[in-house]
């Protein structure tokens, strides 16, 4: 036995994100079912199935809570789409003999400008950007910038070349305010499905996208229930296990998808890889040490002491798109009357 072992790691070691992941799942459907039929009283659910874990597991704990044949998946590619979301999405529903069907939305992005108004912007400081150019944007890590997010452009050219461009406030804002039309688009697709059909539109972050704001207002933020917003995204993987989600899903690098260039959720938001990210998010919500989280996450101390600044920037930052509508007066609620 070793009698030096550092009392910080001890107690690290003790640690864990681990869930009974039958006992979720049964606690989960069981408020899905509640929140459907009672609450929202709709006859079933709407999801956009991306071919990413947190929409599959979401897919698989629908068919539980309302039965398969009560579910709705689409799939909505557009123009910059990675083509094997689309069949990941089709190996998901198929997997739960889910109904889907497959909504194009890149003509109704280019009708509403989404890809030239992006292009527009970048051209203010790549004037050649245009055909056969492609681009992503992709965040400093927070390890190495004490704690500041600071967004650059990377640019593909046609042969090949790639540059990396410090973006002024005018171009990022625009940039992202024209690929956000994609996840708005979406979420339109999938309520006018719900509304045909009667049913309630299942929104599919994990805790640690929710509480950093890592959606689009009125985009991915809209549903009428998100399951697993209260999982963490390590705890996810548990449930996808367990559900059976396909290997190929859950061995997949997070993405976003929404830019022309390969990008991990890392590479656009986040400090670190999930599996870190949890671990120090779950620090400072339970008021652990630095000392106790850095040795928990693989991490120094300075390291989560700069993760932690950032996720508190992030709150910040991001507390607009949690807020509902601001009244000037409280009015009072009678629905439930």
């Amino acid at each position: 036995m070793n009698n030096h072992t550092n009392p910080a790691i001890a107690e690290a070691s003790q640690i864990s994100l681990g869930i009974d992941p039958e006992a979720e799942t049964n606690r989960i459907v069981v408020a899905m079912r509640e929140q459907v039929r009672h609450t929202l009283r709709r006859r079933g659910l709407v999801l956009g199935l991306s071919g990413g874990v947190d929409s599959s597991v979401c897919a698989a704990l629908a068919a539980r809570a309302v039965g398969a044949g009560n579910v709705l998946c689409i799939f909505m590619p557009e123009n910059d789409s990675d083509p094997d979301s689309l069949r990941l999405g089709r190996l998901v529903a198929n997997t739960f003999g889910l109904e889907s069907v497959v909504e194009d939305i890149g003509p109704s992005l280019e009708a509403m400008g989404c890809y030239e108004r992006r292009d527009a912007c970048i051209r203010q400081i790549e004037p050649e950007f245009g055909s056969g150019w492609a681009s992503k944007i992709v965040i400093a890590n927070a390890l190495a910038t004490e704690g500041y997010n600071i967004s650059s452009l990377v640019l593909q050219s046609p042969d090949g070349t790639m540059k990396k461009l410090r973006m002024p406030s005018s171009v990022y804002l625009g940039i992202v305010a024209a690929t956000n039309m994609k996840q708005r688009t979406r979420k339109q697709i999938e309520y006018y499905h719900a509304d045909r059909m009667n049913y309630a539109v299942i929104g599919t972050p994990n805790l640690l996208e929710y509480d950093q704001g890592f959606f689009v207002k009125n985009g991915d933020g809209a549903a009428d229930l998100k399951p697993i917003a209260h999982l963490y995204k390590s705890q996810v993987y548990q449930l996808a296990a367990y559900l059976g989600v396909p290997e190929e899903i859950t061995a997949r690098p997070p993405t976003t998808d929404t830019y022309q260039l390969a990008q991990t959720q890392e590479e656009f938001y986040f400090a670190l890889p999930y599996h870190q990210m949890d671990q120090c998010l779950y620090g400072l919500n339970e008021s652990l040490s630095a000392t106790v989280t850095a040795a928990s996450a693989n991490l120094t101390e300075d390291q989560v002491i700069r993760v932690w600044r950032d996720i508190r920037a992030k709150r910040k930052a991001t507390r607009y798109l949690h807020l509902g509508p601001q009244f000037v007066t409280p009015i009072a609620d009678f629905h439930g009357d």
